[in-house]
């Protein structure tokens, strides 16, 4: 049978799996596939990637074969057969394009002067192309591309929202680099909310002329073609930067200027934020992302994999995917420990050793919020007793700010749910955990201690 012959029966198999398959696994797993042939027992593919037929065999076996059967009008049985020419050519293609990502200063110089003057705290990681699409962000990502390639014509604002370390930053950072690629007339401005705070407050301080300094404020944010605003949700209750989102927002709205905002929750359920924000907030486009499924963490793996200079076995990228199911950050920090490990070491990485590595035991315990305020009591040298108080002393104070946050990150509870466990309002709850998860990013003893402490509880 030939070549051209075999790939006209692959397509049309391609077409029923695409209805059938979710499309993570079908872009990730199965475009990828190469037909050889196929006779009166079997249809044969190959793949360059290792684990690829463990996945396709555990999980979508019976879809393939259904739609093999359908087009050919046999009952074949599917073989999928690692191939390490292809595996090499894929990899001298993924070698490829990061040659060619190196070397965009060169062929775009325009684009490096643009990033630096207009967006200079957009991280050149966060783009469109490394970012995984699954069913649990598959919405926020099509509005994402659509409102790059259109700013101010469609889902204005784009609000994004869902849990810590699911990729909110990533995608909203990757429409202001899109932009600045394409529609470098365009002038954007990414700013954290807690930056957006700061720069009302100092802009109201004593010293200098107030009314100077707010016009410079306010021209800095209103006079922007694409604003990008991160974790909203830190302004709840400061009246004065409300009042500012708000008319900065009506300004930029009416001027058919394109918003972005992302939260780690939905507008009304944000504590004390004005009802017109909400409002205004509500007015596009909301969309979730939620925790990705284990053949997405997968996918997400793979990409860091690729992109390694440490080779992972397939069984390693699944018993990661396996094990770290929270967020997206968590499962990266993993990889990234493990891969270390294996530089620092010069050693090849068996599942046993990773297991060692991320302190994984077979006999894990179920993490509630009673054994965090345990371990951390011990931890600090606390009483429980004193966390769950109304003690202000430094030392204890840490402690439940520690046990706040970790309630938060390692088990399901909703912050009014940690909020009536220690006998404080909620939004006191989220003051807490914004508090640890800014400075895990610039402390690295505090970063420590909660991988000492989650190591523990996991044990």
């Amino acid at each position: 049978m030939s070549q051209e012959k075999i790939a006209d029966v692959w397509n049309e198999i391609l077409g029923i799996l695409e209805n059938k398959i979710p499309d993570t696994t079908f872009s990730t797993w199965i475009l990828p596939l190469e037909p050889q042939y196929y006779d009166e027992n079997s249809f044969v593919v190959h793949t360059g990637q290792a684990f690829a037929p463990n996945i396709l065999r555990k999980n979508h076996n019976e879809e393939i074969i259904d739609a093999i059967n359908q087009i050919t009008g046999r009952t074949l049985e599917f073989k999928i057969i690692y191939d390490e020419e292809l595996a090499a050519k894929f990899k001298k293609r993924a070698s490829s394009r990061t040659k060619k990502d190196d070397s965009f200063q060169t062929l775009k110089p325009k684009y490096d002067s643009l990033t630096q003057m207009q967006s200079s705290n957009l991280n050149l990681k966060y783009k469109f192309e490394n970012f995984v699409v699954g069913s649990n962000n598959k919405l926020a990502f099509v509005a994402a591309q659509t409102v790059a390639q259109h700013p101010g014509e469609k889902y204005n604002p784009l609000y994004i929202y869902g849990g810590p370390g699911l990729g909110k930053t990533h995608i909203m950072q990757a429409i202001g680099h899109y932009i600045i690629k394409n529609k470098p007339e365009l002038k954007v401005q990414f700013v954290q909310a807690e930056e957006f705070v700061n720069d009302v407050v100092n802009a109201l301080a004593n010293g200098g002329d107030r009314v100077d300094k707010m016009n410079k404020f306010r021209n800095k944010y209103r006079k922007t073609d694409v604003l990008l605003i991160d974790d909203i949700q830190l302004i709840a209750g400061k009246t004065r930067t409300e009042e500012e989102v708000f008319n900065t927002f009506n300004t930029l709205h009416s001027a058919g200027k394109q918003i972005v905002i992302t939260s780690d929750r939905t507008p009304k359920e944000i504590p004390s934020i004005s009802d017109r924000l909400v409002s205004r907030f509500e007015w596009g486009l909301m969309a979730d992302i939620q925790v990705p499924d284990v053949e997405t963490r997968m996918a997400i793996l793979m990409n860091l994999s690729q992109n390694s200079e440490i080779k992972v076995p397939p069984n390693i990228i699944e018993f990661l995917a396996t094990v770290y199911s929270n967020n997206i950050r968590e499962l990266e920090g993993a990889f990234n420990r493990v891969t270390a490990y294996a530089s620092i070491n010069e050693v090849e990485l068996s599942l046993e050793n990773v297991k060692k590595i991320i302190g994984y035991s077979e006999h894990k315990k179920d993490i509630t919020i009673e054994s965090i305020i345990d371990e951390i009591a011990h931890y600090y040298n606390v009483s429980a007793k004193d966390m769950k108080g109304a003690s202000r002393s430094q030392k204890i104070a840490e402690a439940r700010q520690m046990a706040i946050y970790l309630a938060r990150d390692l088990t399901n509870l909703s912050f009014p749910s940690i909020g009536d466990y220690f006998g404080k309002k909620h939004t006191t709850i989220i003051y807490s955990y914004d508090k640890i998860k800014k400075e895990l990013n610039t402390n690295s003893i505090l970063a420590q201690t909660v991988s000492n402490i989650t190591n523990k509880l996991n044990k």
